[in-house]
């Protein structure tokens, strides 16, 4: 299952890093505790629309960027997850058939077994 709140804290928190900021920084600048906001990061925390806004407003950065960025995210978890739920198509394998062979061309050659698809081999009565 997809959770927003992941998706939001893992873009939340490559936001700071890529400002080389702290959670500290941030938080203090966000007027929000260190403690929640590394829980929004984390995606523990669903974070309200205010204090999402006040977390752009610390980082600089428009509310619709990091929207975008997370739908970006979002479609990829998507895909993935629905990926790996379709079935994968298992490969046909041909039915194989025995042929016992008791000599070639009225030579004996012992008993020899050959398996190999029906349609690949014909048997001629000698």
């Amino acid at each position: 299952m997809i959770l927003l709140r992941r998706l939001l804290g893992d873009v939340l928190r490559r936001q700071r890093q890529r400002q080389g900021r702290t959670l500290r920084e941030v938080s203090s600048s966000a007027r929000v505790s260190l403690g929640y906001l590394s829980e929004v990061e984390r995606g523990q925390k669903e974070a309200s629309s205010e204090l999402l806004s006040a977390i752009c407003d610390a980082l600089d950065v428009r509310m619709s960027e990091l929207m975008r960025e997370v739908s970006d995210e979002l479609s990829l978890a998507e895909l993935a997850e629905s990926a790996a739920s379709d079935p994968v198509p298992v490969p046909v394998r041909p039915m194989l058939n025995s042929v016992s062979v008791t000599s070639v061309a009225g030579v004996p050659t012992g008993r020899v077994t050959i398996k190999a698809p029906a349609e690949a081999v014909d048997v001629v009565a000698a």
